[in-house]
């Protein structure tokens, strides 16, 4: 399949050489005004000006299709989410407006446990079908690619139906998918006092089943007061990297964990939510190669302090964004708000928020060469806009839907 697409008012973030964006070059985003793109067999084959275009339709079989003024982008690369869940949690919501903390509703057994308890409870087709709506959802906002997040299971039957669900999707959906073992998101209500039975288990039965299976690409940890500690998390993830699975670290949420720093240390391809941050932090962070991403929707939907970005991206230190999608503490998976809120509350220049949740977002979720870019060789996953006046339109107009259409693979879907 061979397609030409004209008149493109701002082709958005050429690049002939794809990289992790830090500090400066994190505000550029190279714009091509009046262009045409090419796309042959599903990937990236060319672009230019339409001042430039040579190519004749008799030269070669193209299907043209006229992009009539809209903006064209790479889609969202959404490195950390939790999508695979039975159920919707908006009765905590409710508990959240009358003043309960995240660690109240935890301890009254909500939270996390709230929703291993409902995993137990629903079959793995049936977890199947809800998390392929919500996915075909987000495709249609423009994500076009994922990682997706276990965690809620808690027990080797239910972390395998999780890991098993999300291997279907990656079978039946056109993104790339990247699957997440994070049986070690919280100690299950029968190892509360039993921290190194939990952990046995997560390293003697459940690691040694997911790769018998091939279920997981990362093995990620919630390093937190009150979950697990910064040595419970080394040793996770040394033993997850036993078995092909590199680190993806939950770190800085509550408190400052020590988690960025195990995170920098074990090798982590990205240490995730940073909200509160410290010395130590910023300095692990920004001298290594480990992606920082950054989840304000999540600090949004639980008021708390949103992410430094700023600071971080002063630092040098390598950024993305993303929605944290899970039914407690970010019931979203609508990147264009991520985007938004990034620029509004976390002082984020449009250019960065795009950049980050685009091209960086792709190297957090290891998809780096394939996504994130319009670069020659990558896939045609695209996001097309109805007119708009300019790219910072886009996080300025944060209530309006402006996507008009998204090509996955070189296909409208």
């Amino acid at each position: 399949m061979k397609l030409l697409i004209t008149n493109i008012a701002q082709l958005v973030n050429v690049r002939t050489v794809s990289k992790v964006l830090r500090g400066k070059d994190l505000a550029e985003l190279p714009i091509l005004e009046d262009a045409y793109l090419l796309v042959q067999d599903g990937n990236i084959a060319g672009y230019g000006s339409m001042k430039t275009l040579a190519i004749k339709k008799d030269d070669i079989e193209w299907e043209a299709i006229n992009a009539n003024g809209a903006t064209v982008l790479p889609t969202w690369c959404d490195s950390h989410t939790h999508m695979v869940f039975a159920a919707s949690r908006e009765d905590e919501f409710v508990d959240k407006i009358n003043g309960l903390t995240y660690a109240e509703i935890a301890a009254k057994g909500g939270g996390i446990l709230n929703s291993a308890k409902k995993i137990t409870t629903i079959s793995e087709e049936e977890l199947f079908k809800l998390a392929l709506v919500r996915l075909n959802e987000l495709m249609h906002l423009g994500t076009g690619a994922i990682e997706i997040k276990s965690g809620y299971g808690l027990d080797l039957a239910n972390e395998l139906k999780m890991l098993r669900v999300i291997k279907r999707l990656k079978q039946v959906s056109p993104i790339p998918i990247k699957a997440t073992f994070l049986g070690a998101h919280t100690f299950p209500i029968a190892f509360k006092e039993n921290h190194e039975g939990y952990i046995r288990l997560i390293i003697d039965e459940m690691l040694p089943a997911i790769a018998n299976e091939q279920l997981a690409d990362y093995i990620d940890v919630f390093c937190e007061e009150g979950f697990f500690s910064v040595a419970e998390t080394e040793l996770i993830c040394n033993a997850g990297k036993q078995y092909g699975l590199t680190p993806k670290i939950h770190a800085n949420q509550l408190n400052a964990s020590g988690g960025v720093e195990v995170g920098v240390k074990v090798g982590a391809l990205s240490v995730d939510h940073l909200e509160t941050m410290n010395d130590s932090a910023f300095e692990a962070l920004s001298t290594s190669n480990t992606i920082g991403t950054l989840l304000p929707t999540a600090a949004f939907f639980l008021r708390m302090p949103f992410q430094p970005a700023r600071k971080l991206i002063n630092l040098n230190a390598a950024i993305a964004i993303a929605s944290d999608f899970n039914p407690g503490s970010s019931p979203s998976g609508n990147m264009n708000f991520v985007v938004s809120i990034s620029c509004i509350q976390m002082k984020m220049q449009p250019a960065e928020a795009i950049n980050a949740a685009s091209i960086n977002g792709a190297y957090a979720m290891g998809v780096g060469d394939e996504l994130g870019s319009i670069t020659i060789g990558k896939k045609a996953n695209l996001i097309f806009t109805n007119p708009i006046p300019s790219i910072n339109y886009l996080p300025y107009a944060f209530g309006s839907n402006l996507i008009e259409k998204v090509m996955i693979n070189g296909h409208f879907i």
